[in-house]
């Protein structure tokens, strides 16, 4: 069945991504009408979400951010089709780094980097910053339960040289490369809900507490690498720019959980400033009120 949903998607995916982007950006227009009007998809999620991030703001404005929301949730679902064939070139040009001197500086400490950064704007397409370092890029994700498209994923990442890795992988990957003297970058969305257990880190995200996941920051800890956060920003439809904000060059010597409050508020006040391009179908806080007491 897997290899069968595979066979079916793949052309479709593959004559998305040819079509130049103002047809592109039609199409989007009919997938927005479509899951906002007729599917519905997670409309209620969105919804919980942004009434409990956004308790003050009126009905009105929740909804004119709800849209605003599923027409840049379907430019996204179109450019990471627009991925699969998209030139170095166009996605520099799409996809702008706007102070890339900061990783050459980072770089010159001889310290590999963790770079970490939210479900915001188009964390798709930053990918392409592999092309401004020379550390051996890598970025952790989820290995999806689809064998075939998690084979094409890690396939259209590795074409601009990062490669992904799953969380499995992640410390050995890296800690090997690490002691053979390979430096690298790598890449973790760190905004997702772990489970709500004993030992993990309760933390304040949008002012209310959730547990965190702590993966990038320990790993930087433990084998004193740099951190930095990336803040992508929504330019325009189809134009991005991202900024890197250097948190720690020592980070063994920061306090625990310092790092990963810092991003949090580096995340939030992007959100705040620009809510539509956060990416709210996601339950982010549905363990809010699971706090295991001790």
């Amino acid at each position: 069945m897997q290899f069968l949903i595979y066979i079916l998607l793949y052309p479709l995916l593959w004559s998305i991504s040819k079509l130049p982007f103002r047809i592109l950006y039609l199409i989007s227009d009919c997938v927005y009408v479509l899951l906002y009007y007729i599917v519905g998809y997670r409309k209620k999620v969105v919804t919980n979400n942004l009434e409990l991030v956004f308790p003050d703001k009126p009905a009105d404005e929740i909804k004119k951010i709800r849209k605003k929301f599923y027409k840049h949730l379907a430019d996204m679902f179109l450019e990471m089709a627009k991925t699969m064939s998209i030139s170095e070139k166009e996605l520099k040009k799409r996809f702008h780094i706007k102070n890339p001197e900061e990783f050459k500086r980072l770089e010159q400490l001889n310290k590999s980097i963790i770079l970490i950064f939210g479900h915001y704007a188009s964390w798709e397409w930053a990918i392409v910053i592999q092309q401004y370092i020379n550390f051996k890029g890598f970025a952790v994700y989820k290995k999806l339960s689809n064998q075939y498209f998690d084979k094409l994923v890690r396939k259209i990442r590795s074409k601009f040289s990062t490669y992904l890795i799953s969380t499995k992988e992640t410390i050995t990957t890296i800690t090997t490369h690490e002691t053979s003297g390979v430096k690298t970058i790598t890449g973790f969305l760190s905004d997702q809900s772990p489970r709500a257990t004993r030992d993990v880190y309760w933390g304040k995200f949008m002012g209310i507490s959730v547990p965190c996941f702590t993966g990038a920051e320990r790993l930087a800890k433990n084998l004193d690498f740099s951190t930095a956060y990336l803040k992508i920003n929504k330019v325009k439809r189809g134009y991005y720019e991202a900024e890197i904000v250097t948190l720690a060059e020592n980070s063994k010597d920061f306090p625990n959980y310092q790092l990963t409050d810092v991003f949090l508020r580096e995340l939030e006040k992007q959100i705040y400033d620009t809510p539509e391009y956060y990416f709210w179908t996601h339950r982010r806080w549905k363990h809010r009120n699971k706090k295991p007491k001790l």
